[in-house]
């Protein structure tokens, strides 16, 4: 039985009175979304405010906190409105609306860390020629790119009407060419690009590694690259684990006799979106400007002076 529900007079309806567990439930994932709107919020104030952040990578991870502040603002509050209600309230829209965000973003995500990996490959593998390839130009074409598929994407699940879920199934696309074409095209395929790429690098980075014999700086500079390229390559792991478990799920669930349980495809769902609120904390972790951003802004020191050329 949900923990949000009760029977009355043999009908099965939502309880006018919460239960604990339903209460901690809505309180946890209403934490959960105040947390990945105010971490992502610190990313691009932190990139936009601070000039030495002006860089093409982080032009894309700015963009890329952007698709997960939406996650946290717009995915979120669908994605509790069913769990804790259980799709009651215009069910069909509900799901079409949920559906339509959180495909959309989860391709916004995973579009920008494949630009992400080519961006990190010409910084490792092809140094000299970075700048020229890789510039704010492309990397803003790269943006648009991310977004217009990705908005593409959403109004087509909206119009096509591929979500059809109810009350007593799963609010999620209910449509075989959808749940094995869609995740082939948005999920498996850019994640393998992105495995071959990085599996690219590594090697390059370990060859590079053992061969670095010019100056000091040349090296410091390989190292910096290298260092970043780690980072970015576990914001991709951490994707990756975050959703597979979820795309695994609904690509072999039409497969089965059975159908998952619903409350199988709300935890691995609430999976995919936790990846949103972990970006900022990778990079808080990993990066020491990122860091000294985040301290700055939240003691409110950007607003005692001007600090955009702060070293950090």
């Amino acid at each position: 039985m949900h923990p949000c529900y009760e029977v009355d007079n043999f009908s099965y309806k939502l309880a006018t009175t919460p239960s604990t567990k339903c209460l901690v439930i809505y309180i946890s994932l209403s934490f959960f979304s105040l947390v990945t709107t105010c971490g992502n919020l610190l990313v691009i104030i932190s990139v936009i405010y601070f000039k030495q952040l002006h860089t093409p990578t982080n032009s894309l991870i700015l963009s890329l906190a952007v698709a997960d502040l939406l996650v946290g603002v717009l995915v979120f509050p669908f994605s509790i409105a069913f769990t804790v209600t259980s799709c009651v309230y215009q069910e069909h829209l509900l799901c079409k609306l949920r559906d339509s965000f959180d495909v959309a973003l989860c391709t916004s995500s995973i579009l920008h860390l494949c630009f992400i990996s080519i961006d990190r490959y010409y910084a490792v593998c092809k140094p000299l020629t970075y700048t020229v390839r890789i510039n704010d130009r492309v990397a803003a074409i790269m943006i648009l790119v991310c977004w217009g598929v990705s908005v593409l994407i959403g109004i087509a699940i909206i119009v096509a009407g591929f979500s059809q879920g109810k009350c007593e199934g799963n609010c999620s696309v209910d449509v075989l060419l959808a749940n094995i074409m869609g995740p082939v095209f948005s999920f498996y395929l850019p994640a393998i690009i992105m495995l071959s790429i990085y599996l690219k690098i590594f090697l390059v980075a370990q060859k590079q590694a053992r061969s670095i014999h010019n100056t000091k700086s040349g090296a410091t500079v390989s190292k910096m690259e290298r260092k970043a390229t780690k980072t970015l390559a576990i914001v991709m792991g951490v994707f990756l684990l975050c959703l597979t478990p979820y795309f695994l799920c609904i690509v072999f669930e039409p497969l089965s006799k059975e159908s998952t349980p619903l409350a199988v495809i709300e935890a691995l769902n609430w999976l995919t979106l936790s990846n949103s609120m972990l970006n900022p904390f990778i990079y808080a972790f990993f990066y020491s400007w990122f860091r000294s951003a985040f301290r700055m802004i939240i003691s409110g020191k950007i607003f005692q002076g001007d600090f955009v050329n702060s070293k950090l």
